[in-house]
């Protein structure tokens, strides 16, 4: 009975010590190891650059937009059209893999790891495949506005813009159940008027800037919108479907450019975005190397994974947020 109150003293003691960050001799080396364990994110003393105070803030985009493309669209096929008005038969089948591949796959890593993806679906795809905008929605994952269809709206006037904008949520929404509150222009190509109509159609931010590498704020007619910047050099359209680059070499780009970010945002606050579309980002092998660099990433700490409509919430009202009014000349 000795031996116990003994050990039961010593164990108490050693608690109290560590309750103050020591160590007591002979602590056994898996105690010791857990009193180094990663801090979570609202724990972090060091980074005080974003509201949750992480390091890094991660934002993967998932595009979906099988089924929106117009007749000619960008595909493996596009060196060789075929004359107008002729169906491109593989190239169609090209896009069809989004749907019925590439965006599941993809969700099954999101749910692997627990995270949560911004999507932007593209109307006429939600119409031709409501049961893919749905899973996407099932899976907690942010549902974006990006068009009703693969259309420029650069050269629209405000008038058609907002009801090529308004037309695209509305559907969506309807099939899903979720209004977009983010947008993304057809290959990024906004117009002067586009932030106004975003604004009365009471959307919160849009990601079709590449001039930042971090969420900052403009002003839209004296009020504040959020703009995430978009990356294109982190992007399977541009290097994986464009340049031909190999998996590994998309795997190598994205941790070169995560561990300069993560370095960086020791003492500012960094963003990195990732893009990935159906038909590309969804093939095994990207999926794969996608898979290694979230455990990759996981492994530092205070990494934080985020939609971006839970990024634009968390900085709009930040004081540390940046307010740049490089393009304030349009959005008066």
């Amino acid at each position: 009975m000795n031996i116990i109150k003994t050990n039961k003293k010593l164990k108490s003691i050693g608690v109290l010590l560590s309750m103050f960050g020591i160590v007591a001799c002979g602590q056994p080396e898996s105690s010791k190891m857990a009193n180094t364990k990663k801090l979570e994110p609202q724990q972090s003393k060091k980074n005080r650059h974003w509201p949750n105070g992480a390091q890094l803030v991660i934002s993967f985009s998932m595009q979906f937009e099988t089924g929106g493309q117009p007749d000619g669209a960008e595909s493996p096929f596009s060196g060789k059209p075929l004359p107008k008005e002729t169906p491109d038969m593989p190239a169609n089948s090209w896009f069809r893999y989004g749907a019925k591949e590439g965006i599941y796959r993809m969700l099954k890593l999101w749910e692997k790891h627990g995270i949560h993806v911004t999507s932007h679906v593209v109307g006429e795809a939600a119409i031709k495949y409501p049961e893919v905008a749905k899973a996407i929605a099932r899976g907690g994952h942010e549902i974006e506005a990006h068009g009703i269809s693969w259309s420029d709206q650069w050269n629209m006037t405000y008038e058609e813009e907002y009801e090529f904008i308004k037309k695209g949520i509305d559907t969506v929404e309807a099939i899903t159940g979720k209004r977009g509150r983010g947008y993304n222009a057809n290959w990024l190509r906004r117009g002067p008027n586009t932030l106004k109509v975003l604004q009365d159609l009471n959307f919160l931010y849009h990601i079709d800037d590449l001039s930042r590498d971090e969420p900052f704020v403009t002003l839209v007619r004296g009020e504040k919108f959020v703009v995430i910047p978009y990356t294109l050099r982190n992007n399977d359209i541009v290097n994986i479907e464009g340049k031909n680059w190999s998996p590994d070499q998309f795997l190598a780009q994205l941790k070169a450019e995560f561990d300069q970010l993560y370095l960086e945002g020791a003492s500012q606050r960094r963003m990195m975005s990732v893009s990935l579309h159906d038909r590309i980002g969804g093939a095994p092998g990207i999926v794969k190397v996608v898979d290694q660099f979230i455990e990759y990433a996981k492994s530092h700490q205070d990494v934080v994974f985020m939609r971006k409509d839970e990024i634009a919430e968390m900085v709009i009202d930040d004081p540390n947020t940046l307010i740049d009014p490089s393009e304030m000349e349009y959005n008066k």
